[in-house]
């Protein structure tokens, strides 16, 4: 078993080049949450020529929809979906600073290039850990479009928020490591 990597968020671009397929990471500091809606208005506000609600420089996000906050919580469960889901949207997140990504599932072959081109890594949380993955969120602030509810653009502090490093910014594949022994000729 590797040892736990412990990082702070926002990304450094340093560090965010540092991170290798295969490790596992407690990130410490403020994430974004977003998921499809909040990642479709981003890219029409770009489109549009408006400016974010935010600088993205040096941003992880949270592929995140969370449930509702129990009272005295900030949050409810807090699972990952899918990152397929935000591939239309990806590259040009990046190309506007964003320096992590974290959710579940594989991304497609343009993702990848994007992050190996700036540099960014991508980081898997663990599908159906919802409700523990809560509870390294400290606090969660809603930026922009409310109206979207869970998929509303959302500033998150978390404390060691765990992740494994699935594919870095050099583009190995974790995914693709853990198969190949198991693919026949």
């Amino acid at each position: 078993m590797s040892e736990i990597r412990y990082i702070k968020a926002p990304f450094d671009p340093d560090v965010a080049r540092s991170l290798r397929a295969g490790e596992s990471v407690r990130v410490s500091g403020v994430i974004l949450a977003a998921r499809d809606a909040a990642h479709k208005r981003m890219v029409a506000c770009l489109d549009a020529g408006e400016k974010l609600p935010l600088d993205l420089h040096g941003h992880v996000v949270y592929y995140v929809g969370p449930s509702p906050a129990k009272p005295g919580y900030p949050i409810g469960s807090a699972g990952p979906t899918t990152s397929g889901r935000m591939d239309a949207y990806t590259p040009r997140l990046l190309e506007q600073g964003l320096l992590g990504m974290i959710g579940k599932g594989y991304r497609s072959a343009a993702v990848v290039e994007a992050m190996k081109k700036h540099g960014v890594p991508y980081m898997a949380a663990v599908g159906g850990a919802g409700a523990l993955i809560a509870r390294s969120i400290k606090k969660y602030t809603v930026l922009a479009w409310p109206e979207l509810g869970p998929e509303a653009l959302a500033l998150m502090e978390v404390e060691n928020f765990p992740a494994i490093v699935v594919i870095d910014s050099l583009g190995n594949n974790q995914y693709e490591a853990g198969q190949a022994p198991y693919k026949t000729l």
